[in-house]
Protein backbone atom coordinates (compact mmCIF):
# COMPACT_ATOMS: atom_id res chain seq x y z
CA UNK A 1 0.00 0.00 0.00
CA UNK A 2 1.22 3.34 -0.61
CA UNK A 3 1.64 5.96 1.94
CA UNK A 4 1.26 10.10 1.61
CA UNK A 5 2.57 11.35 5.04
CA UNK A 6 -0.46 14.56 5.41
CA UNK A 7 1.30 15.76 8.44
CA UNK A 8 -2.10 18.26 8.85
CA UNK A 9 -3.86 15.23 10.33
CA UNK A 10 -2.18 13.10 12.46
CA UNK A 11 -2.55 15.19 15.90
CA UNK A 12 -6.82 15.22 15.55
CA UNK A 13 -6.55 11.26 14.55
CA UNK A 14 -4.47 10.12 17.49
CA UNK A 15 -6.82 12.36 19.69
CA UNK A 16 -10.05 11.57 17.87
CA UNK A 17 -10.08 7.90 19.08
CA UNK A 18 -10.97 6.76 22.56
CA UNK A 19 -8.25 3.99 23.47
CA UNK A 20 -6.05 6.76 23.73
CA UNK A 21 -7.46 9.06 25.83
CA UNK A 22 -5.88 9.10 29.00
CA UNK A 23 -2.48 9.07 27.90
CA UNK A 24 0.63 11.40 28.71
CA UNK A 25 1.12 14.51 26.78
CA UNK A 26 5.31 13.01 26.22
CA UNK A 27 3.22 9.46 25.14
CA UNK A 28 0.78 11.54 22.93
CA UNK A 29 3.49 13.08 20.93
CA UNK A 30 5.91 9.95 20.32
CA UNK A 31 3.01 8.55 19.05
CA UNK A 32 1.78 11.09 16.98
CA UNK A 33 5.73 10.81 15.43
CA UNK A 34 4.94 7.51 14.29
CA UNK A 35 1.41 8.30 12.95
CA UNK A 36 1.41 9.06 9.12
CA UNK A 37 -1.76 9.80 7.10
CA UNK A 38 -3.37 9.64 3.95
CA UNK A 39 -6.56 10.75 1.53
CA UNK A 40 -8.71 8.45 -0.35
CA UNK A 41 -10.90 9.06 -2.69
CA UNK A 42 -14.93 6.70 -3.01
CA UNK A 43 -14.51 3.05 -3.63
CA UNK A 44 -10.63 2.93 -2.95
CA UNK A 45 -9.64 -0.08 -0.62
CA UNK A 46 -7.70 0.44 2.11
CA UNK A 47 -6.93 -3.50 2.01
CA UNK A 48 -7.92 -6.50 0.16
CA UNK A 49 -9.60 -9.62 1.66
CA UNK A 50 -6.27 -12.17 1.47
CA UNK A 51 -3.88 -9.09 1.71
CA UNK A 52 -1.47 -8.93 4.67
CA UNK A 53 -0.50 -5.45 6.46
CA UNK A 54 1.51 -4.98 9.60
CA UNK A 55 -0.62 -1.80 10.20
CA UNK A 56 -2.96 -0.46 13.01
CA UNK A 57 -5.10 1.62 10.63
CA UNK A 58 -7.72 4.71 12.17
CA UNK A 59 -10.81 6.12 10.49
CA UNK A 60 -9.81 10.52 11.07
CA UNK A 61 -12.51 11.28 8.45
CA UNK A 62 -15.16 10.20 6.22
CA UNK A 63 -16.54 6.57 6.18
CA UNK A 64 -15.19 3.05 5.92
CA UNK A 65 -17.33 -0.48 4.87
CA UNK A 66 -15.63 -3.83 6.05
CA UNK A 67 -17.18 -6.43 3.11
CA UNK A 68 -17.01 -10.02 2.64
CA UNK A 69 -17.73 -11.31 -0.87
CA UNK A 70 -20.04 -14.74 -1.16
CA UNK A 71 -18.98 -17.28 -3.38
CA UNK A 72 -21.90 -15.91 -5.87
CA UNK A 73 -20.25 -12.73 -5.41
CA UNK A 74 -22.53 -10.93 -3.44
CA UNK A 75 -20.93 -8.43 -1.06
CA UNK A 76 -22.38 -8.46 2.48
CA UNK A 77 -21.15 -5.40 4.50
CA UNK A 78 -20.00 -6.77 8.12
CA UNK A 79 -19.43 -3.34 9.82
CA UNK A 80 -18.87 0.27 9.12
CA UNK A 81 -16.45 2.55 10.55
CA UNK A 82 -16.99 5.87 11.72
CA UNK A 83 -14.18 8.98 12.72
CA UNK A 84 -12.26 7.42 15.87
CA UNK A 85 -12.39 3.29 14.85
CA UNK A 86 -9.33 1.68 14.35
CA UNK A 87 -8.99 -1.12 11.99
CA UNK A 88 -6.54 -4.05 10.95
CA UNK A 89 -5.91 -5.68 14.02
CA UNK A 90 -6.22 -9.18 13.04
CA UNK A 91 -3.42 -9.11 10.36
CA UNK A 92 -1.53 -6.71 12.79
CA UNK A 93 -1.44 -9.07 15.86
CA UNK A 94 -1.11 -12.73 14.50
CA UNK A 95 0.57 -12.06 11.07
CA UNK A 96 -2.22 -13.43 8.82
CA UNK A 97 -3.65 -12.50 5.16
CA UNK A 98 -7.08 -9.73 5.96
CA UNK A 99 -10.59 -11.97 6.09
CA UNK A 100 -12.36 -8.58 5.11
CA UNK A 101 -12.08 -6.05 2.54
CA UNK A 102 -11.56 -2.52 3.90
CA UNK A 103 -13.33 0.01 1.53
CA UNK A 104 -13.72 3.68 1.26
CA UNK A 105 -17.86 5.23 1.21
CA UNK A 106 -17.58 8.84 0.84
CA UNK A 107 -15.61 10.96 -1.46
CA UNK A 108 -13.20 11.99 0.39
CA UNK A 109 -11.58 9.45 3.69
CA UNK A 110 -8.51 10.33 5.46
CA UNK A 111 -6.91 7.81 6.87
CA UNK A 112 -4.03 7.48 9.89
CA UNK A 113 -1.34 4.53 10.48
CA UNK A 114 0.71 2.95 12.96
CA UNK A 115 3.25 0.66 11.94
CA UNK A 116 3.10 -2.45 13.73
CA UNK A 117 6.62 -1.92 15.78
CA UNK A 118 5.76 1.51 16.71
CA UNK A 119 2.29 0.45 17.93
CA UNK A 120 3.58 -2.50 20.27
CA UNK A 121 6.60 0.20 21.44
CA UNK A 122 3.88 2.31 22.64
CA UNK A 123 1.73 -0.33 24.34
CA UNK A 124 4.66 -1.85 25.85
CA UNK A 125 6.09 1.42 27.70
CA UNK A 126 2.49 2.38 28.46
CA UNK A 127 0.12 -0.34 30.65
CA UNK A 128 -2.83 2.10 30.76
CA UNK A 129 -3.23 2.34 27.17
CA UNK A 130 -2.76 -1.53 27.11
CA UNK A 131 -5.61 -2.21 29.48
CA UNK A 132 -7.79 0.33 27.25
CA UNK A 133 -7.23 -1.46 24.22
CA UNK A 134 -8.17 -4.71 25.46
CA UNK A 135 -10.88 -3.35 26.65
CA UNK A 136 -12.23 -1.84 23.64
CA UNK A 137 -11.35 -5.49 21.61
CA UNK A 138 -13.42 -6.84 24.24
CA UNK A 139 -16.39 -4.57 23.18
CA UNK A 140 -15.63 -5.58 19.40
CA UNK A 141 -16.13 -9.10 20.59
CA UNK A 142 -19.57 -8.01 22.41
CA UNK A 143 -20.79 -6.38 19.14
CA UNK A 144 -19.97 -9.33 17.02
CA UNK A 145 -21.64 -11.20 19.06
CA UNK A 146 -24.77 -9.10 19.11
CA UNK A 147 -24.57 -8.43 15.68
CA UNK A 148 -25.12 -12.25 15.36
CA UNK A 149 -28.19 -11.70 16.77
CA UNK A 150 -29.13 -8.45 15.01
CA UNK A 151 -29.37 -10.12 11.65
CA UNK A 152 -30.11 -13.46 12.79
CA UNK A 153 -33.84 -13.03 14.96
CA UNK A 154 -35.22 -9.47 14.51
CA UNK A 155 -37.23 -8.25 11.94
CA UNK A 156 -36.37 -5.89 9.20
CA UNK A 157 -38.14 -2.88 10.44
CA UNK A 158 -35.93 -3.42 14.08
CA UNK A 159 -32.87 -4.03 11.94
CA UNK A 160 -33.51 -0.82 9.70
CA UNK A 161 -34.24 1.28 13.05
CA UNK A 162 -31.26 0.50 14.47
CA UNK A 163 -29.43 1.20 11.48
CA UNK A 164 -30.76 4.78 11.82
CA UNK A 165 -30.40 5.25 15.22
CA UNK A 166 -26.59 4.18 14.42
CA UNK A 167 -26.50 6.55 11.90
CA UNK A 168 -27.62 9.50 13.92
CA UNK A 169 -25.84 8.87 16.59
CA UNK A 170 -22.39 8.56 14.98
CA UNK A 171 -22.84 11.43 12.85
CA UNK A 172 -23.71 14.21 15.42
CA UNK A 173 -27.43 14.50 14.28
CA UNK A 174 -28.33 18.04 14.49
CA UNK A 175 -32.26 18.36 15.67
CA UNK A 176 -32.15 15.08 14.43
CA UNK A 177 -31.12 15.53 10.93
CA UNK A 178 -28.73 13.57 9.59
CA UNK A 179 -27.57 12.44 5.42
CA UNK A 180 -27.53 9.02 5.43
CA UNK A 181 -23.84 7.80 4.71
CA UNK A 182 -24.23 4.97 2.31
CA UNK A 183 -26.95 3.71 -0.59
CA UNK A 184 -29.88 2.22 -0.20
CA UNK A 185 -28.29 -0.32 -1.67
CA UNK A 186 -25.03 -0.68 0.97
CA UNK A 187 -27.91 -0.21 3.76
CA UNK A 188 -29.74 -3.27 1.99
CA UNK A 189 -26.65 -4.99 2.26
CA UNK A 190 -25.69 -3.89 6.14
CA UNK A 191 -28.94 -5.01 7.67
CA UNK A 192 -29.33 -7.98 5.27
CA UNK A 193 -32.05 -7.30 3.28
CA UNK A 194 -32.86 -6.17 -0.13
CA UNK A 195 -32.93 -2.24 -1.16
CA UNK A 196 -37.04 -2.99 -1.89
CA UNK A 197 -37.26 -3.54 1.28
CA UNK A 198 -35.38 -0.70 2.51
CA UNK A 199 -37.72 1.54 0.88
CA UNK A 200 -40.71 -0.06 2.05
CA UNK A 201 -39.97 0.29 5.65
CA UNK A 202 -39.18 3.89 5.53
CA UNK A 203 -42.06 4.79 3.99
CA UNK A 204 -43.43 2.69 6.96
CA UNK A 205 -41.31 4.93 9.56
CA UNK A 206 -42.45 8.23 7.53
CA UNK A 207 -46.16 7.00 7.71
CA UNK A 208 -45.72 6.38 11.77
CA UNK A 209 -44.32 10.07 11.65
CA UNK A 210 -40.81 8.50 13.80
CA UNK A 211 -38.46 10.23 10.42
CA UNK A 212 -39.21 12.31 7.21
CA UNK A 213 -37.31 12.27 4.76
CA UNK A 214 -35.98 15.65 2.60
CA UNK A 215 -34.76 13.67 -1.13
CA UNK A 216 -33.22 9.85 -0.86
CA UNK A 217 -30.41 10.73 1.35
CA UNK A 218 -31.87 13.00 4.08
CA UNK A 219 -33.52 11.56 7.11
CA UNK A 220 -34.64 13.80 10.18
CA UNK A 221 -35.27 11.36 13.35
CA UNK A 222 -38.70 13.00 14.67
CA UNK A 223 -39.49 9.97 17.28
CA UNK A 224 -36.11 8.58 18.54
CA UNK A 225 -37.27 7.30 21.97
CA UNK A 226 -40.29 5.36 19.72
CA UNK A 227 -37.87 4.31 17.37
CA UNK A 228 -35.73 3.20 19.84
CA UNK A 229 -38.94 0.93 20.85
CA UNK A 230 -39.04 -0.46 17.50
CA UNK A 231 -35.43 -1.14 17.61
CA UNK A 232 -35.35 -3.21 20.83
CA UNK A 233 -33.02 -0.90 22.49
CA UNK A 234 -34.12 -0.22 25.84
Amino acid sequence: MCCDHCCSHESSCITSVPVFKGMNQGDLQQLQKVTMSKRFGKGEYIFRDGERSETLFIVNEGLIKLTKMSPDGKEQIVRLLFPGDFFGLFSLLKNENHYLNAETVGTSTVICYIEKKDFLNTMEKNAGLSYRFLLTVNDRLYESDESVGFLSFMEVEQRLARALILFHDKMNAKNGTFTLPITKKDLASYIGTTPESVSRKLVSFMSQKLISMDGRRQIQILELDQLKQVSGIS
